[in-house]
């Protein structure tokens, strides 16, 4: 993995892009690339790319980007890995292009000579690329089909800059610093912002799956080449006879994967948990490696509830693992934090973040560049227990609900609004809080899943925005401000679902839906920048493009079947992995940011969150908010993930966009605020 950038000045009668500007934009982001670095500037200095590498296959200096075909007239940067470029390679040397490296970069090269914009259809892999083509005076930009990798942009001043990373677009010195209330609307509800927004008003970011082009005209366009619709496979009719191939089909998937994902000239490992996911990652790399696999773990001191270090040395002994632990506390959260502000760019209110990084610290420090993941298992195989809560509730009350005409169910919905209300009033709880918003849905039509990941509801935010932040944020989206709603987001993905596929069943509509914002603006955005950080790359094998669209092509049956989630995956791992593991209830991985608040960590939350610059804005009602935090610091509530977004938002806005103090630019930036000692 590395650390891609560039500027394309399209309209510029006089270009000026320099070398000191590249490496300035390049440079901050040298975490994730320390190994090397290098820019290309074209002969007119129209365009320049900038590259920091993380030398992982081909560590030699030929594999250094950016890097061009043999006459120089298409350069490249690109940050990834292609995983079938061994088998590229071959026919693009009997098409007579010469290489001078092993990297995958230069097959991605060739390929775009050969078939231009098509090249994307057959590289097979996670990357960001970014490819300048001197004859048709052409950028092009493009994300993996399932967004393991970012890429960011920004149209600026007749200019064209895009990153890897926001922090090396906001090096460049024309863009300015400005937040998109719009997006900040979504954060609220997502946890993340959703694809193509970012938190910042000039900032865009690239979705899965598409490319963009921009010429000398400034004509720019997106595309999207990939999408996770597939069509349903054909089945015989016989039921255990289907499901038995079809275990079959994904455990060959699965390792596959997993085996092409050992690509490497450095050490590799696993993140381990004990779960399904991280235990498949490890038998099936046992499998095929004659070396020990290095296994890495984090517990909590002091929250034994939250551990699954137990689980973790189980599955480390049986596949006789080189296991490492790393045990944190609410210190190094707190201590962690200032980093966590500059690496995150844009806040991924996920606590998973801060063991995440301490993991992957871990790893790094034991000589491990490259580690194996297992997200995407639980959204592809229907993993979770909310899943199965959703399900029933749909199949059980409201199919029927919404199923009747709108005047019926407005009334149903409003009557039912009024009895949560009643049976809730001053005594918060999990009904009292989203039960509301489910009625309001009902009434209005809309979802009943929206994303495995809700924060703060519609209901919600209409009591944590100021009034004249909801109208606001209302006109900017051409609404009235009592029609404004993030299911719009969700829709925009869902329509293309029901085109294809008109009767999609809830299942298959809340996978989709998952794959859409949740895994790649969220999941996958929290294991990029987190493991990135500390010059680690994390590879992702349940989410290789063919096994994904094995997985969307499954019925629901075999994915959630009575009672059991994965169930498909857990057969086809039966004789791989301990039956512990299969059988035991899924615990996942999460930190106690719950308790942490009722300790010391709560006072720091409420002393940033309500003395945030981001109260000279008029946007939130912090009456509300401290409200929030006297329920939760007394026990009353459990509002810690809607704190822990208002707390990552709080220190974004003061360190990217409105500092209280000016302080040199870099990665140790520290308010008073990130200051509290936590002693």
């Amino acid at each position: 993995m590395c650390g891609i950038c560039g500027v394309f000045e399209y309209s510029a009668n006089q270009p000026q892009i320099s070398e000191p500007l590249v490496a300035s934009m390049r440079d901050v982001m040298t975490h994730r690339g320390p190994d090397d670095s290098g820019l290309y500037i074209n002969p007119n200095r129209r365009v320049g790319l900038g590259h920091r590498r993380l030398s992982i296959v081909d560590l030699s200096p030929a594999g250094r980007n950016p890097m061009s075909n043999e006459d120089g007239s298409v350069w490249i940067t690109f940050n990834g890995e292609i995983y079938n470029h061994q088998k590229i390679r071959p026919w693009l040397v009997e098409r007579g292009h010469v290489y001078r490296s092993r990297t995958d970069t230069e097959s991605i090269i060739h390929l775009y000579e050969e078939k231009g914009l098509d090249f994307v259809q057959d590289i097979e892999g996670d990357f960001a690329i970014g490819l300048w083509d001197e004859k048709l005076g052409r950028l092009v930009l493009a994300r993996d089909r399932i967004g393991v990798k970012p890429l960011y942009y920004a149209l600026c001043g007749g200019r064209l800059i895009f990153g890897s990373e926001i922090k090396a677009i906001l090096a460049h010195p024309a863009m300015s610093r400005e937040m998109d209330e719009q997006a900040l609307y979504h954060y609220l509800t997502f946890l993340t912002t959703p694809a193509p927004q970012t938190l910042f008003a000039n900032i865009k970011k690239l979705p899965a799956g598409c490319m963009l082009t921009c010429d000398l005209r400034g004509d720019l366009k997106v595309t999207r080449y990939w999408d996770a619709v597939t069509q349903p496979r054909e089945m015989s009719g016989d039921r255990q006879r289907d499901e038995r191939e079809c275990a079959d089909e994904l455990l060959r998937l699965l390792t596959e994967s997993i085996d092409k994902r050992m690509m490497s000239d450095v050490p590799f490992g696993v993140f381990l948990s004990g779960g399904v996911d991280s235990s498949a990652n490890v038998a099936l790399m046992a499998r095929l490696m004659t070396q020990p696999v290095r296994t890495f773990t984090v517990g909590f001191r002091d929250h034994a509830s939250y551990n699954e270090l137990e689980e973790a040395r189980f599955v480390a002994r049986e596949y006789r693992t080189d296991h490492h632990e790393v045990i944190i506390d609410q210190d190094d959260l707190i201590n962690f934090l200032p980093d966590l502000v500059f690496h995150q760019d844009e806040p991924i209110a996920d606590p998973v973040c801060v063991p995440l990084y301490y993991v992957s610290r871990l790893a790094k420090e034991s000589g491990t560049t490259v580690v194996q993941v297992g997200e995407g298992s639980d959204e592809l195989f229907c993993g979770y227990r909310h899943y199965a809560n959703y399900l029933d509730l749909h199949r059980y009350l409201w199919r029927f609900l919404s199923s009747l005409p709108s005047a019926a169910r407005r009334t149903v919905a409003a009557a039912g609004g009024l009895a949560i209300s009643a049976l809730t009033s001053g005594r918060p709880s999990k009904l009292g809080r989203f039960g509301p918003d489910l009625m309001r849905r009902l009434g209005a039509g809309e979802e009943l899943f929206l994303t495995g990941a809700l924060v703060f509801s519609e209901t919600d935010k209409r009591s944590l925005l100021s009034g004249s932040a909801r109208q606001r944020i209302a006109e900017m989206a051409g609404l009235d401000s009592n029609e404004l709603s993030s299911h719009s987001v969700v829709m925009e993905d869902l329509d293309r679902l029901l085109a294809a596929k008109p009767k999609a069943d809830e299942l298959e509509r809340m996978i989709y839906k998952e794959l859409k914002l949740r895994l790649p603006e969220l999941l996958l955005m929290r294991v990029d920048k987190i493991t990135m950080a500390t010059s680690v790359e994390a590879r992702v094998p349940f989410l290789d493009h063919a096994l994904v669209e094995f997985a969307m092509s499954l019925p629901s049956w075999m994915k959630y079947q009575n009672g059991e989630t994965k169930h498909i995956l857990k057969r086809a791992l039966r004789n791989v992995v301990p039956d512990r593991v299969l059988n035991r209830r899924k615990q996942g991985f999460a930190a106690p940011i719950n308790e942490w608040m009722l300790d010391r960590l709560g006072a720091f939350v409420e002393h940033t969150v309500l003395n945030s610059p981001l109260r000279r804005r008029d946007l939130f009602d912090y009456d509300y908010i401290a409200g929030l935090v006297n329920e939760h610091r007394s026990g009353r509530a459990n509002h810690s993930f809607l704190l822990w977004s208002l707390l990552n938002l709080s220190l974004w806005y003061e360190h990217w966009i409105d500092p209280r103090v000016p302080s040199p630019a870099g990665r140790r930036e520290c308010s008073p605020q990130l200051a509290f000692t936590s002693k």
